[in-house]
């Protein structure tokens, strides 16, 4: 596949939003444990930054009917991307003292990386970034990822113990999605938005990213044959790609238009599209994130 576009590549994911049913265990869950700072709680809904008047990064949506968890696409996982090797010691210390469910470390090769899930099932990973330097950059710009165990001993060593909260400079990193097939899904995010495929995990998962990050949004097909979310499932609400300008909103509106994307804009200006697999994606400026 040739790729004619290309999006800016200053663009990143920018929040999430869950659709969840117990609002207060979940927001005891990303306060306490986590380390998020609740922004406010309103109409149902709860917003959280890493304080000091940051983005928001997670925003959660009680339903107003309970629902049981079903297989559908949506999140594998959200991952936060913390600044350095020491934030990321300091939080697996405060997981381990509050006895976090942790479900495994890694090494990837990039970047070394913790798992968990919240109460009700959403996958996190907490990770940092090694340095670009050590990362497995090809020739042709795609950036191979591995799978060992992190040492965990050496990311402990790194912590002072300064907090158990995410640092301010916190953001989200990528967001790794479950999908029911992979071709459309590169079509969607390659060709269409213009996200560059940066590896491709033999026909179970291929990695995107702007620029030459190693992936902004990951892709798998570990869950099998699912159907899209219906509005009041659990799980993945939406989640945000955040570019540089109005411009680059105006590009993707015209690239939309051109592949016959269906798409709606919000009174901001945001773009709301529906992925292949039958996941909101809303587009929007730095000014608006």
């Amino acid at each position: 596949m040739t790729q004619l576009y290309q999006i800016d590549s200053q663009t990143h994911p920018g929040r999430i939003s869950l659709n969840i049913n117990n609002l207060a265990e979940m927001v005891e869950f990303y306060q306490t444990i986590i380390g998020l700072s609740l922004v406010r709680e309103e109409d149902g809904k709860a917003y959280f930054n890493t304080g000091n008047n940051s983005p928001i990064l997670l925003v959660l949506n009680k339903l107003d009917i309970p629902s049981e968890r079903k297989a559908t696409t949506g999140l594998f996982h959200v991952a936060y991307l913390l600044p350095t090797r020491k934030d990321l010691g300091n939080t697996l210390a405060s997981l381990i003292r509050k006895e976090a469910p942790l479900q495994g470390a890694s090494n990837h090769g990039y970047s070394e990386a913790i798992y968990l899930a919240d109460p009700e099932g959403n996958g996190i990973e907490i990770y940092r970034d090694r340095p670009i330097y050590e990362w497995d950059i090809k020739e042709d710009g795609t950036i191979k990822g591995i799978t060992e165990a992190m040492d965990a001993d050496g990311v402990l060593s790194s912590r002072d113990d300064s907090t158990d909260k995410f640092p301010k400079q916190t953001t989200i990193g990528h967001v790794h999605l479950s999908v029911a097939e992979l071709n459309k899904t590169q079509d969607f995010y390659a060709t269409i938005l213009g996200l560059t495929l940066k590896d491709t995990y033999g026909s179970q998962a291929k990695f995107f990213a702007a620029g030459t990050y190693h992936h902004h949004i990951g892709t798998n097909t570990w869950g099998g044959v699912i159907e899209p979310p219906k509005d009041n499932d659990l799980g993945l609400n939406y989640f945000t790609i955040v570019v540089p300008s109005t411009s680059d909103i105006a590009e993707l509106t015209n690239r939309l238009e051109t592949e016959q994307t269906s798409f709606t804009t919000d009174h901001d200006g945001r773009l709301i599209v529906k992925d292949p697999n039958g996941i909101t994606l809303k587009i929007e400026t730095e000014e608006q994130f």
